[in-house]
C-alpha cells in the first residue's frame, strides 16, 4: 500500500468510528483480533512510559447480565432528573449494547503505576487518567479497523464494578467497553439521529493564539464525534 493510501485509510477510519449500541451481532470474536487490538491499545502512549491501564475481558454471561441490570437502574435514576419531553426523547435512545455485543473489556487506571515521580505527572495529576484514554481510543480505532463495533457504556457507579469485577480498591475502573463484530457501522452518531444534540463545526472549537479568535487556518467545514 502506499502512503497516501495509508493515510487515507487512517482518516477513514477515524471518521467511520462509532459509538456503537445496536449492531452488535454477538458473533463469536477471533482471539487473533483481540489480541491484535488489546495489543494495539498497550501501544498508546503514556505519561512518563507509566502504562498505568489494565483491560479486563468479560465473556461471562452472568457478569455481563449483572452489570446490564446496574445500568437499567442507573439509567432510571437519569431519566428521573430529565423534563418530561428529554425524559420520553431519552426513553428510545439505546445506551448499552451489553447483552448483544460478542464481549466486554473494562479499562482500569492505576495512578500508583510508576511511582513515586512519574516524569511529567508533576504539575498535571491527571496525566495518567488522560493516558488511559488514549490507550481506550487506540483500542477503539483498532477496532473500528477491524470492522468491530465499540460502546463505551458510562451508566455505573465505579464501586459497583469494582466488587463485580474483584478490582483493587486503589483502581479506577474508567470505561466499560462492548466490543464486537457489527452488522454495520452508521453514518451519523445514534445521539445525532435521535436528535439529542448536533455536532458542532471545527470552527466553532479552534481558537487563534488567544480563547475566542476565529482562527483562518480552518474553514469549519468538517466536523465528527459520536
Amino acid at each position: 500500500m502506499h502512503d497516501h493510501e495509508h493515510v487515507a485509510g487512517l482518516y477513514e477510519t477515524i471518521h467511520r468510528r462509532r459509538d456503537v449500541r445496536d449492531q452488535f451481532t454477538g458473533e463469536a470474536v477471533r482471539p487473533e483480533v483481540l489480541e491484535r487490538v488489546l495489543a494495539a491499545a498497550h501501544a498508546a502512549p503514556s505519561v512518563g512510559l507509566s502504562q498505568p491501564w489494565d483491560f479486563v475481558v468479560i465473556d461471562d454471561p452472568a457478569v455481563k447480565l449483572a452489570f446490564w441490570h446496574h445500568v437499567q437502574e442507573e439509567r432510571h435514576d437519569f431519566a428521573a432528573t430529565l423534563e418530561p419531553a428529554r425524559a420520553d426523547l431519552f426513553a428510545s435512545i439505546s445506551i448499552d449494547g451489553v447483552r448483544e455485543s460478542s464481549l466486554s473489556l473494562v479499562v482500569t487506571y492505576d495512578r500508583d503505576r510508576g511511582a513515586p515521580g512519574v516524569l511529567g505527572r508533576h504539575s498535571i495529576d491527571d496525566a495518567g487518567l488522560y493516558s488511559v484514554c488514549l490507550a481506550i481510543e487506540n483500542l477503539w480505532l483498532a477496532a473500528t479497523a477491524q470492522n468491530w463495533g465499540v460502546g463505551w457504556v458510562s451508566f455505573y457507579r465505579e464501586e459497583f464494578v469494582r466488587r463485580l469485577l474483584g478490582i483493587p480498591e486503589a483502581l479506577r475502573p474508567v470505561a466499560w467497553l462492548c466490543v464486537g463484530p457489527v452488522s454495520a457501522l452508521e453514518r451519523v452518531p445514534d445521539l445525532e439521529r435521535h436528535g439529542w444534540r448536533s455536532r458542532r463545526a471545527l470552527s466553532d472549537v479552534v481558537h487563534h493564539n488567544r480563547w475566542g479568535r476565529p482562527c483562518p487556518l480552518v474553514s469549519g467545514h468538517i466536523s465528527g464525534a459520536g
